[in-house]
């Protein structure tokens, strides 16, 4: 932004009575690679192909599909045993999921820029220039070599999840390598669906292209097309607020007003800051627990604590990653576990987090059916909704309907079509000649 616009945004700030120092506007200055276009279109087919499943019936668009904003329309998300796509998915009658997906499945815009350096709700994985990977994970040591980054890293956890794509126990060689806990080397799940990608004439033919590919394929090898190519898809910096930041285009008038409140005294460019709206920080700001929680499966409870989970640290219970806005008015259902169906009382929930959590009612979630799911029991443990309550950050903010109107329509700012649609679609088949959804 340039010098005049700065002075006149703080102008308008200060004759509206908003504190000047409240929220600076971004700049324009995202950093993406450069991309390699033969790996790009690799990263296409094997993002659409459920050979990197356990049981061959989950890709990485099940759950992040452009027709739902690289996300999946519901709150929680069933993964290996649904059958569908969205909300029309349902559990297959011949292989239920035992429970399901219990984070919301996040949308994946501007992944590719170099200002996300934490991905998942919680942080587990996030850039660590001192490590000799270069990023922090669960596995630690376990990890393979030669990620290209830390989007990449990021694919080789949903494989292994035996909700997400690894199926169950003993269902396939994946499921069954997993329970043991065998991820890398030669019989590791890893190296299983490497070998499986492998033995397909074209992708040994797509990967042999490739420049420093190695022989035999590794997973980081699948990692980084599929890497590349989400970065590559689903850029999103040419939305009407990227262009005003760029060239001064004016917003319209209620979403300009919407601006103003944004990073005035509605506070949200606090922890919304930079060009996609994420300090890349985490936040307790009292969504309520739905959904069977991070807890392991033997422990009683469907707590989700959140940031705490990673570090230990009793002060990060309940604190999970902002997100980034990008595209937000379409990427509903909202929160680390989708309890908010509607963007508006995502918004609301902000204002008076812990009223909004005490008042919470089911209807506001949106969850395929799931035979035997207790999704709501935790609503009514009034001991955790206490210790979520304790836990909020959030400073209440009195805004008036129409004041809300105009943070909706600064939302819808947020909005790149061009992104939204994708720049090479859904391929109509993939090499393996499983089923693309």
């Amino acid at each position: 932004m340039n010098l005049r616009r700065f002075s006149l945004l703080i102008g308008t700030l200060m004759a509206a009575g908003l504190p000047a120092g409240s929220g600076p506007l971004p700049k324009a200055d995202a950093q993406f690679a450069a991309p390699d276009m033969a790996q790009v279109r690799l990263g296409q087919l094997l993002f659409y192909d459920p050979i990197l499943s356990g049981n061959r019936t989950v890709s990485c668009a099940t759950c992040h599909h452009p027709r739902f904003a690289t996300s999946d329309g519901v709150s929680l998300g069933l993964g290996d045993g649904g059958t569908g796509l969205g909300p029309e998915r349902r559990s297959d009658p011949h292989n239920p999921p035992e429970q399901r997906i219990p984070r919301n499945a996040p949308a994946l815009f501007n992944l590719g820029a170099s200002q996300f350096r934490t991905l998942f709700h919680d942080g587990r994985l996030e850039v660590d220039d001192a490590d000799p990977m270069g990023f922090r994970t669960p596995l630690g040591a376990d990890m393979e070599q030669g990620f290209e980054g830390v989007l990449s890293a990021q694919t080789m956890f949903p494989v292994l999840s035996p909700d997400e794509m690894a199926g169950h126990y003993s269902e396939n060689d994946v499921a069954q390598a997993v329970r043991q806990g065998f991820y890398t080397g030669p019989n590791g799940a890893w190296a299983i669906l490497s070998a499986r990608v492998a033995t397909i004439p074209e992708y040994q033919r797509g990967f042999a292209a490739l420049d420093g590919t190695q022989i035999p394929l590794h997973f980081s090898d699948i990692s980084n097309a599929i890497a590349a190519f989400m970065a590559f898809e689903w850029r999103a910096d040419d939305s009407p607020f990227d262009r005003y930041l760029r060239d001064e285009t004016p917003l319209p008038a209620q979403a300009a007003k919407g601006l103003e409140l944004f990073y005035g005294a509605a506070g949200c460019g606090t922890c919304h800051s930079g060009q996609f709206q994420t300090d890349q920080n985490f936040h307790a700001i009292g969504l309520p627990q739905i959904g069977p929680g991070k807890a392991a499966r033997f422990e009683r409870h469907k707590r989700d604590e959140g940031r705490m989970r990673v570090t230990g640290a009793p002060q990060d219970a309940y604190r999970f990653r902002t997100p980034s806005l990008r595209n937000v008015a379409h990427t509903a259902p909202y929160g680390h576990n989708g309890a908010y169906g509607d963007l508006r009382a995502m918004v609301r929930h902000h204002l008076t987090p812990e009223t909004a959590l005490r008042g919470y009612t089911p209807d506001q979630a949106m969850l395929p059916a799931l035979d035997g799911a207790e999704d709501f029991s935790n609503l009514y443990d009034d001991a955790e909704t206490d210790r979520i309550a304790a836990a909020i950050e959030l400073p209440p903010v009195s805004l008036t309907e129409p004041e809300l109107d105009a943070i909706l329509a600064f939302l819808n700012s947020l909005s790149d079509p061009v992104s939204l649609k994708g720049r090479l679609g859904v391929p109509e088949q993939v090499p393996s000649g499983l089923p693309v959804e």
